[in-house]
């Protein structure tokens, strides 16, 4: 480019209107940041389980199954569930009015406080261990008092049908729960 190409009355007019929305920048900037939809706030861990009976009010309000999480810390194949399936599941505006989720630690050394279906207190280990849970990861679909609403799902089993098993015992325990689809 060339100096000459600057000169002229357009230039000035090109430099005054320039200057004139300059002041206006920060205040469109916002405002274009309101107006804009946020994504929702992605949820990067699951809700430890620390009151089973404040979540059977909602179990009895919605209709809906909870779906606790049998896990250990030290467990590969309970981190791809949780990675794989229930955080993708627990991110999906889909699913929010369909189940709720809680983990549960069993691991020996872990003492984490909980209280039960019935209002006492316990720790998540002592929990799994009263619910006969041996192996993880365990998934346990239940009502607002504690009992089973489908077949449990022990271990991983086969990836391809794992999400298809998981969403089964969903829809099966919506339906014994009554849940009618809003």
């Amino acid at each position: 480019m060339s100096p000459s190409r600057f000169k002229g009355p357009l230039s000035g007019l090109a430099a005054v209107w320039i200057l004139a929305w300059l002041p206006a920048a920060p205040a469109l900037a916002a405002d274009a940041g309101r107006t804009a939809a946020a994504p929702p706030a992605r949820i990067s861990a699951l809700v430890e389980a620390g009151s089973f009976a404040a979540d059977a009010l909602m179990v009895r309000e919605k209709k809906i199954p909870i779906l606790v999480f049998y896990t250990r810390h030290d467990c590969p194949w309970c981190e791809r569930v949780r990675r794989q399936y229930l955080l993708p599941m627990a991110n999906d505006p889909a699913w929010a009015d369909r189940v709720i989720i809680r983990e549960i630690d069993v691991g020996t050394d872990f003492v984490t406080p909980l209280t039960d279906f019935g209002g006492r207190t316990t720790t998540h280990s002592a929990f799994a261990r009263t619910r006969r849970v041996k192996l993880v990861p365990t998934l346990d679909f239940l009502d607002d008092r504690g009992n089973r609403l489908a077949e449990p799902i022990v271990g991983m089993r086969t990836p391809d049908f794992y999400a298809a098993a998981i969403e089964r015992a969903i829809e099966d325990s919506l339906a014994k729960l009554g849940h009618t689809s809003k």
